[in-house]
């Protein structure tokens, strides 16, 4: 079963724990894609994925958020579940907010455990009734 993530949570422990947070959300979002897309042949290794961001301070986050939005759009409409954004709305919220002291890298996080939400409601209820 894949848990439901909160916008609300990710904001406080990421302010909290000074961004370390983040590198833990990133795993986990990680992980839970890789669950629900199955073989889709665009699997990502969440511990890779978390030393990228690390190395090169946060840029490869950017290409994180494009591509998990990517596989997310393709998963949601291949399934019909609601999902209006893709990697691409996210990759521009997030290097235009960090213009807007990251109100939008805000937005784009928002965005996408919206529609992380929606695909994890229609995974569980699809595979674990």
């Amino acid at each position: 079963m894949i848990q439901q993530k909160s916008f609300i949570t990710f904001l406080l422990l990421s302010i909290i724990t000074c961004g370390i947070y983040s590198f833990y959300y990133i795993y986990r979002m990680t992980r839970d894609i890789n669950q629900m897309a199955g073989d889709d042949g665009y699997y990502t290794d969440p511990t890779v994925a978390v030393l990228l961001s690390i190395v090169t301070c946060g840029f490869y986050t950017w290409y994180w958020l494009y591509q998990q939005g990517n596989r997310m759009k393709r998963l949601a409409d291949c399934n019909n579940v609601p999902c209006d954004e893709n990697g691409t709305a996210y990759l521009l919220w997030a290097i235009i907010g960090s213009l807007l002291c990251g109100i939008g890298t805000l937005i784009a996080h928002f965005l996408m455990i919206r529609n992380f939400n929606n695909l994890a409601d229609a995974y569980n209820s699809h595979f674990h009734m």
